[in-house]
């Protein structure tokens, strides 16, 4: 079955879709992005993901293309043409096409709209979550801005593609105050030697995760204790647990950092319940 893109106004083959050339997300990465998990065909976390959408668009002063409702349509509608069960719908929204100069073009220029849709295998995340991933460490050189989602993702890229080549499944960065601040497409946390889960507070040069703060609200609610407060790759070493949270993997344990084994080397209980809590109540909610 061929996959169906939108690109500004129009559904077709994901195979013709394309872009002008003097686009401004491929000139300059001045574009946003925002990334639903499907469940059942329906968006999860619609809320959390649309207001960050919305803030990052506002953030780089990028014009709503399209009212939300009429957003949340073709969201919709490209997940049905590409019969998306359970999967992934990717959005990405440029300032538009202008000749290229660094200025901001006209105010009347139009954003550029894509959106791709793409089935997961659910059983194949949930065994990665059962054996869990190791990750390497590495300096984080990213822009001061990540709580904008950007495309500008060259840096995170290269981590990633240095973490794969070491043998592990990402890359954990770390600051100049030798503080890890996320993974290279995901929140990183610990559940520390007290029982205490953390994770880096978004006063830091953090993006500020919907499904962050999906997994905040449900351990709390639980009574788990909690903290949003920096660790180290050595305080890592040192946790009971530690996992990854983002919208494809959800809440997925990482068992190992630098080639070191993190508690018994094997996925932890508080991560692993925290997924499930997440994806009932995910699932439950999706729209």
């Amino acid at each position: 079955m061929s996959r169906i893109a939108y690109v500004n106004g129009r559904y077709g083959p994901k195979s013709e879709a394309a872009v002008h050339i003097e686009d401004r997300g491929y000139q300059f990465a001045d574009a946003v992005y925002e990334v639903w998990g499907i469940s059942d065909g329906h968006l999860m976390d619609y809320e959390g993901h649309m207001a960050r959408l919305e803030r990052s668009l506002d953030e780089l002063r990028i014009g709503r293309p399209m009212s939300r409702a009429a957003l949340t349509q073709v969201l919709r509608e490209t997940v049905r043409r590409n019969h998306v069960v359970n999967g992934l719908v990717y959005l990405q929204i440029s300032r538009g096409t202008a000749p290229r100069d660094h200025a901001f073009p006209g105010a009347d220029t139009p954003p550029s709209v894509v959106v791709t849709a793409k089935s997961v295998n659910r059983a194949r995340q949930d065994a990665a979550a059962a054996r869990g991933i190791s990750v390497v460490t590495r300096p984080d050189i990213r822009w001061g801005r990540c709580d904008i989602k950007t495309v500008g993702l060259l840096p995170n890229i290269l981590a990633k593609q240095d973490a794969l080549e070491a043998g592990a499944g990402d890359a954990w960065l770390v600051d100049d105050m030798g503080m890890i601040t996320e993974g290279t497409s995901s929140n990183a946390w610990i559940v520390d030697q007290d029982g205490v889960i953390r994770t880096r507070d978004t006063q830091a040069n953090i993006l500020r995760g919907i499904t962050r703060a999906a997994i905040l609200k449900i351990a709390g609610e639980q009574g788990l204790k909690l903290e949003e407060r920096g660790f180290s790759a050595e305080d890592v070493k040192s946790a009971r647990e530690a996992f990854y949270t983002n919208a494809s993997g959800f809440a997925t344990p990482v068992v190992g950092i630098d080639g070191v084994e993190i508690g018994d080397g094997r996925p932890g209980p508080v991560a692993l319940r925290l997924r499930d809590l997440y994806l009932q109540r995910a699932e439950a909610d999706a729209v």
